[in-house]
C-alpha cells in the first residue's frame, strides 16, 4: 500500500513516517515536501527502498496531484491553513485524505466538501492527531454508551521533567505558527446549544488530572473539536462543548508577552520604506535559535481527557476517558507520538477496510474506538475509562 505524507520532512510528518515504516512492513512511503533536500535526507535515513522523496509545492495544485497519484491515501502534515487546497488536490488525484485538524474555522470549510468526497467514493478524515483526533474518538466511546448526551469537555495537561543541555526562550515541538493562532484567535465554545466565542486564553482554572500530571490550569484555545462534536451529537441533545489545554506556566506567559507586544500579528507594519509582518519576523528569529537537546532519558507525561456527561437509562452519569502518553523512547520520540502516530493508524485502518465511510467526516463519526485504542496501546498510549454517578465535572 502506498502512502504519501505531505510535509513529511516536518516535525509531525517525520513521526508519522516512522510509525508507518515500523508498523506496516508492506507500506510504500512517499515523503512529499517543498524542501526536497530535507525529504531526501530523511528518506535515506531509513535505508529502505520502501521510503522515497518527491518534490511537492503546496501552492501548486498540479504539483500536489502529481505527488499524490498512484497512492491510496495522502496524510497532510502541513499547516492547517492549506487543508482545503490539499483536499481539492486529493479529490483530483482520487486518493483518500487524512489531516491533523483545521483549528475550527478551516474545519468548517472542509466539511463543505463532504458531498464531493462522498460522490467520488473517497474519505477525507478531518483531524486525527491527539487533539483533535484521540479526543474525538474517546468522546465517541463514552457518548455511544449514553442514551442522551448533555455536555462534552476536552481537557489536556502534561509535564516535562526532562533535563536539557540549554535553556531556550521559546521551545515548541509542533508549529509555533499554530500556537500563536491558538493564543490569539477567539476560541469557539458551544454553550446552551449555540456556537459562540470567548476571549483567547480565558477560562483558566485548576483541573485535577491523573498522576503524575496532577493539578494544571487549562485555558480556552481555538480547536476543531468544538466544530464537529456539537454536530455529531446533536441528535443526542448535546448542549455544551468546550476545549481547554494547559501549557507550561512559563511558556504560557512568554507567548502571552509576545502576543501582547503585537508580534503574533499578521498585519503588515511599515517602518520607513520597509514593510514587514511581525509574526514572520518572530517565526524566523525563533527558527534560528539553537534547540535544547535532552540530557539523559526523556521524562514526559501527558493526559488527554474527554469528559462526557449524559443520561443512561434515565440516570445522570459522567464518563471520564483518559489517554495516558509518555512517548516512545525506543524511537527517540516524546509526547508528540500522540499527534504523529494517529494519522498513520487511521491511514492503515482505511487501507484494511476498518474505516469504510465516504465523505468529509470527523473521527467520531467513522473511527471505531476499540480497534483504534488497541493500536494506541501498541505505541505506548493507554486509554483508561471511569464512569461515575451524577454530572460532576472533575
Amino acid at each position: 500500500m502506498r502512502y504519501v505524507v505531505l510535509g513529511g520532512a516536518g516535525a509531525m510528518g517525520r513521526i508519522t513516517i516512522r510509525d508507518l515504516f515500523e508498523t506496516d512492513p508492506d507500506a510504500e512511503i512517499i515523503i512529499a515536501d517543498f524542501n526536497l533536500k530535507n525529504a531526501e535526507t530523511l528518506a535515506a535515513s531509513f535505508r529502505s527502498r520502501r521510503v522515497k522523496a518527491v518534490f511537492a509545492d503546496i501552492k501548486n495544485r498540479q504539483s500536489l496531484v502529481k505527488a499524490f497519484q498512484g497512492s491510496f491515501v495522502v496524510i497532510n502534515s502541513t499547516p492547517y491553513v492549506f487543508n482545503v487546497e490539499v483536499m481539492r488536490a486529493a479529490l483530483k488525484a482520487r486518493v483518500h485524505y487524512v489531516d491533523l485538524g483545521g483549528l475550527f474555522h478551516v474545519t468548517r470549510k472542509q466539511l463543505q466538501l463532504h458531498n464531493q468526497f462522498k460522490k467520488a467514493g473517497l474519505l477525507a478524515l478531518l483531524g486525527i492527531g491527539a487533539a483533535p483526533g484521540i479526543t474525538n474518538i474517546m468522546a465517541d466511546h463514552a457518548a455511544s454508551q449514553l442514551d442522551r448526551v448533555q455536555e462534552i469537555h476536552i481537557r489536556l495537561g502534561g509535564k516535562d521533567l526532562t533535563r536539557y543541555d540549554r535553556d531556550v526562550p521559546i521551545s515548541v515541538s509542533y508549529s509555533l505558527d499554530t500556537i500563536l493562532d491558538e493564543f490569539s484567535m477567539p476560541p469557539a465554545v458551544f454553550h446552551k446549544g449555540r456556537f459562540g466565542f470567548v476571549e483567547p486564553m480565558s477560562g483558566r482554572e485548576e483541573h485535577l488530572f491523573p498522576s503524575p500530571v496532577g493539578i494544571q490550569k487549562p485555558m480556552h484555545t481555538i480547536h476543531s473539536e468544538v466544530a464537529t462534536l456539537p454536530l455529531s451529537y446533536k441528535d443526542k441533545g448535546v448542549k455544551e462543548v468546550s476545549f481547554k489545554i494547559a501549557f507550561d506556566e512559563e511558556f504560557t506567559e512568554r507567548v502571552r508577552f509576545l502576543r501582547d507586544l503585537g508580534l503574533a500579528s499578521q498585519k503588515p507594519v511599515q517602518n520607513g520604506q520597509i514593510n514587514f509582518v511581525p509574526r514572520k519576523i518572530l517565526l524566523k528569529l525563533i527558527s534560528e535559535l539553537p534547540k535544547g537537546k535532552p540530557v539523559g532519558p526523556i521524562r514526559q507525561y501527558e493526559v488527554i481527557r474527554s469528559i462526557v456527561l449524559g443520561k443512561e437509562k434515565g440516570k445522570k452519569v459522567c464518563w471520564l476517558v483518559d489517554c495516558h502518553t509518555k512517548g516512545m523512547p525506543q524511537w527517540g520520540i516524546g509526547l508528540d507520538i500522540d499527534t504523529g502516530a494517529p494519522p498513520s493508524i487511521a491511514a492503515q485502518m482505511i487501507a484494511r477496510g476498518e474505516i469504510d465511510a465516504f465523505g468529509a467526516l470527523p473521527p467520531e463519526k467513522v473511527v471505531p474506538p476499540q480497534p483504534f485504542f488497541k493500536e494506541l496501546a501498541r505505541r505506548g498510549m493507554t486509554v483508561k475509562t471511569k464512569k461515575v454517578a451524577g454530572w460532576s465535572f472533575l
